[in-house]
């Protein structure tokens, strides 16, 4: 079975749609979406060309063939035309269920049909970083992390399940109502930046945050 890879979309709202039907055109077919709010100041999304800060995150699974192949695509011929401005990046995915490696599998065989090899791109990089940290935390989580180098987030509200077992191995009480921040750094800042926000906003802290990090293969600029 091809490698598979999870290629997570941050754009603005209400453009989520749109880069769904561009994604399914391409023989990329199975997402999940929800909304999500930037974290970053107005002048930082200025300068970065971010545009308003209530997001459209859309996670979707597609073979390493149909991932690298749509990445370049955004990156080169429709650069600049989807309509919106954002991130669009990909992490690695280590485990899948069958049906749906399969369903993803036979949607890339017919993107093959016709096509040739994947464009090249430089890896890039950079790494994810997610805090799950407790509701209404998240501007101190994020001054934290700005303070050690990163640029801004995107957040993702949640509820934290399992919370029986955790309170027992750790001997407290935890909040369910969480809120998850995905923050993009480069990859030689992103130890000092957990380090930074698990020190003041660890487990035994009003924020309660868990963190937890991935390696970013590629990553693309929409707008």
């Amino acid at each position: 079975m091809e490698a598979m890879k999870l290629m997570i979309s941050i754009v603005e709202r209400g453009t989520g749609a749109a880069m769904l039907r561009l994604y399914r055109s391409r023989k990329v077919v199975l997402h999940f979406q929800c909304p999500g709010t930037g974290t970053a100041t107005s002048e930082i999304m200025d300068i970065l060309g971010l545009g308003s800060s209530e997001k459209d995150v859309v996670l979707s699974l597609a073979t390493e063939e149909a991932a690298g192949r749509l990445l370049a695509e955004l990156d080169s011929d429709l650069r600049g035309s989807t309509g919106t401005s954002g991130l669009v990046f990909t992490v690695p995915v280590t485990g899948i269920s069958n049906l749906v490696a399969t369903l993803v599998a036979h949607q890339s065989k017919l993107l093959k049909r016709g096509n040739g090899g994947i464009p090249p791109m430089e890896r890039a990089e950079n790494s994810l970083i997610l805090a799950v940290c407790n509701l209404g935390c998240t501007d101190e989580v994020m001054d934290t992390a700005k303070q050690a180098g990163a640029r801004g987030g995107t957040v993702v509200k949640a509820r934290l399940a399992g919370l029986a077992e955790l309170e027992q191995a750790y001997d407290m009480t935890l909040t369910e109502e969480k809120e998850v921040v995905a923050i993009v750094v480069p990859t030689d800042l992103r130890s000092s930046i957990m380090d930074a926000i698990n020190a003041k906003h660890g487990l035994r802290s009003q924020a309660q945050t868990l963190l937890c990090s991935l390696p970013i293969e590629h990553i693309v600029r929409l707008g």
